[in-house]
């Protein structure tokens, strides 16, 4: 069955970077669409960062667009975040998701499978 699991959240100061891990079993990341989702209380999930494409292609949300890198290794069966010159406003719980059909947008209720979240804090 498909399974992803996060990791790498953490608490970081305004400007720093993380790396997130997604970490696939049951599949092959290059097959799905696979991407990155966050969400803060009281406000829906939002996609930051995806595959639209098998060939590679992606995709990411105007918020961060130059700062936020999504990559895969596909040996590894892992996809990453990179995400450089954090802000406040990025602190939210990071998910992966993945899903079977590739889109040009990213929907959170599209996607079929999930991996528990990894809390992000950006301290100012």
């Amino acid at each position: 069955d498909v399974q992803l699991q996060a990791s790498g959240g953490g608490l970081v100061q305004t400007g720093g970077s993380l790396r997130l891990s997604c970490l696939g079993s049951g599949f092959s990341v290059d097959d799905y669409a696979i991407g990155w989702l966050r969400q803060v209380p009281g406000k829906a999930r939002e996609g930051v960062a995806w595959y639209t494409r098998r060939d590679g292609s992606t995709e990411y949300a105007d918020f961060v667009r130059g700062r936020f890198t999504i990559s895969r290794d596909n040996f590894k069966n892992t996809v990453f975040l990179q995400m450089n010159s954090l802000k406040p406003e990025d602190t939210a719980v990071y998910y992966c998701a993945a899903d079977a059909q590739f889109r040009m947008t990213m929907k959170s209720d599209a996607m079929a499978y999930w991996g528990k979240g990894t809390q992000v804090t950006v301290s100012s």
